[in-house]
């Protein structure tokens, strides 16, 4: 769906006769802050797991390989 200005200013309009002139600036306050405690959460949650596990090596850089079954081969 393409929303031209037209399309807009008849939204906008409508929100004004349905919310009125003084509720609009409160809704649009109180989406603005929903939104930042949203991100806020997000980055605390983020900030709340603890990082990857390493694997273990060998004393070199290449990883140590799990042990166990075949080893897994690329299709060529």
């Amino acid at each position: 769906m393409d929303l031209s200005l037209t399309h807009i200013m008849i939204l906008l309009v409508i929100a004004l006769l349905v919310f009125g002139a003084r509720r609009i600036p409160e809704i649009g306050s109180s989406l603005g802050q929903g939104i930042r405690e949203f991100k806020k959460s997000l980055r605390e949650v983020g900030s709340d797991q603890p990082p990857p596990p390493v694997p273990p090596t060998n004393g070199t850089t290449t990883p140590v390989p799990p042990s166990g079954g075949e080893p897994k081969r690329l299709n060529q």
